[in-house]
């Protein structure tokens, strides 16, 4: 039940972390500065939770290469992830972002060369067809563009998930995440402290960085929201595997569906309500074939 509450407090986190992005960015503050407030900000969150619990010890590492490589990867799918969120309504943004699952299954079949049997197949299968019930390609009644950013900030998650999958071998998670904040928030100012060709530059131009009590106010959500969604989902991950908590993170959709409506008066259309549900069942027959797949090889190998 802990580890239950955490992670509904972490989808919490992280849904009114988007709705601070977009509330950011309609305010006039854009996307990189966005970003580099968001990672920044947590800082200071992700560090107490560490001295309160394993102490500032556990941030040594001997794998600092592994953790450049996946505040680059976690960055660029932060821009995507963000980008769905500015181009969509926010319960459209959350739908394709429960495509993870899918594209998390075909990278590791493809790169981790992992069996996929025809169960998480059919799975896969079935959730790009939810895919294209709420996109409607044709139609012209979903934003191509937002769609195409969306689904590309689920892939880099997919890829990302390998990373982490990987670093879980000798790093804490709240290692990972301290490095994260801090590598990707270095990483942005850089960029916008060097002086950058035209287009790279415009792309990655901060604007007026002068901000009123508001915007200040929305900056500090960015912190408060990431940090404590982050948190929380370490934490959800410490009491219970990711195949009990995970059928939590489709609540996201309730909280983007009741901000647009409230601040925007925005809810999902038709085909959003038809195309969810087939999109969540595909997430949650792939996680939970995942785990009895981890039931039995035990169960193999002892026969």
């Amino acid at each position: 039940m802990l580890a239950l509450g955490m992670r509904l407090l972490s989808v919490f986190g992280l849904s009114s972390l988007s709705l601070c992005v977009k509330l950011a960015s309609e305010s006039g503050i854009r996307l990189p500065e966005i970003m580099f407030w968001r990672q920044f900000a947590a800082i200071p969150v992700v560090l107490t939770w560490v001295i309160l619990s394993s102490g500032l010890s556990s941030l040594r590492t001997a794998r600092l290469g592994a953790h450049l490589r996946r505040s680059f990867l976690g960055a660029t799918g932060m821009f995507f992830t963000f980008g769905a969120v500015l181009l969509l309504p926010l319960a459209e943004a959350a739908t394709l972002g429960f495509t993870v699952p899918i594209f998390a299954t075909l990278l590791s079949a493809l790169v981790l060369k992992e069996r996929v049997g025809p169960h998480r197949w059919g799975a896969v299968l079935i959730g790009f067809v939810g895919v294209l019930i709420v996109i409607q390609p044709g139609s012209g009644g979903f934003p191509l563009k937002g769609a195409l950013v969306g689904l590309t900030a689920s892939l880099m998650i997919g890829i990302i998930s390998l990373q982490l999958r990987d670093l879980g071998r000798t790093e804490a998670p709240t290692t990972t995440v301290f490095y994260f904040s801090l590598l990707t928030s270095m990483m942005l100012l850089a960029l916008h402290l060097l002086p950058l060709p035209a287009p790279l530059g415009d792309l990655l131009s901060w604007g007026n960085s002068s901000h009123d009590a508001r915007q200040w106010g929305l900056i500090a959500g960015l912190g408060l929201c990431g940090g404590l969604g982050q948190i929380a989902l370490t934490a959800s991950l410490r009491y219970a595997p990711v195949s009990t908590v995970v059928g939590m993170d489709y609540t996201a959709l309730i909280w983007s569906t009741l901000y647009g409506w409230l601040i925007w008066g925005v809810l999902p259309g038709p085909s959003t309500w038809a195309g969810a549900p087939i999109i969540i069942a595909s997430g949650l027959y792939i996680a939970w074939r995942e785990h009895r797949l981890a039931i039995a090889k035990p169960r193999e190998i002892s026969i």
